[in-house]
């Protein structure tokens, strides 16, 4: 074989391998993009995971907060609800009161004009009932004329005044009661006891219990008494003080058309 032939025979194993060569770096190429492609679809899908996991857990987030939010919105609305049945009562219980106050300033129009009837015609009772602790009672009756013309006093309080007054003299129908004091007799004053039964009779004796009288509502004057019954408004004045044992004891007392 001549020189040139295998020089021929050389240059083209060469060129072959080359050609191979290149031909092998050619298929590589593609490959590795694909890797790559690969590569970065997996990095995109995992972030694109990583998004819907955040996406899911804000969601769920969203949805605990708004039903939390509903829960408290219902009790919300059952206290509202609750509230307004108070305001509503309370409303009613302030109609009701302001129907009384209404009401009490029409009763306060009729209350006034009879307190001051009831004191007057307290004043005349105690005027011609039995002259007894006669003083203590008119005060009372003056006290209470003064009260209705003071505005410091309230109407209640006025009201309740004279009705202690009415008690106080109903209760002087069942007392029996003793006091010193003076009586007036044709101008001369003479130190007597007083005897209170109730408003059946009043009598008086001399402290020497030598003298004794009995009030005579008509006359509106002191009758003397019969010596006779000396000891038993004695025995009756001591009875009252305590000072003997309960006894019956006999003095005359006005009919009954006077003492009415």
């Amino acid at each position: 074989m001549s020189k040139v032939s295998n020089r021929t025979k050389i240059a083209t194993a060469l060129v072959g391998a080359l050609a191979l060569a290149g031909s092998n770096f050619v298929v590589a190429d593609p490959l590795a993009d694909v890797q790559k492609a690969d590569s970065s679809l997996n990095a995109a899908s995992a972030a694109s995971q990583q998004k819907v996991d955040k996406y899911f857990d804000q969601a769920q987030d969203m949805l605990f907060e708004y039903g939390s939010v509903a829960d408290e919105r219902e009790s919300l609305k059952s206290y509202n609800d609750y509230v307004a049945g108070l305001v509503a009562d309370q409303q009613n219980s302030l109609d009701l009161i302001q129907t009384d106050i209404n009401g009490v300033d029409k009763l306060r129009q009729g209350v006034v004009p009879l307190m001051f009837k009831m004191v007057d015609a307290l004043e005349q009772f105690v005027n011609l009932d039995l002259p007894f602790n006669i003083e203590t009672r008119q005060n009372r009756v003056k006290n209470l004329k003064d009260i209705l013309d003071t505005a410091e006093v309230t109407l209640a309080e006025k009201y309740r005044l004279i009705l202690d007054a009415y008690s106080i003299e109903r209760e002087y129908g069942s007392f029996v009661s003793v006091h010193t004091g003076k009586l007036n007799l044709d101008g001369k004053e003479v130190l007597v006891d007083f005897f209170n039964l109730g408003r059946v009779a009043l009598y008086a004796q001399s402290l020497d219990q030598k003298i004794a009288w009995m009030y005579d509502a008509d006359a509106k004057s002191w009758n003397k008494l019969d010596d006779s019954y000396l000891r038993d408004i004695t025995k009756g004045i001591r009875i009252a003080r305590k000072q003997g044992a309960l006894d019956l004891f006999a003095l005359p007392i006005p009919a009954a058309e006077t003492a009415q």
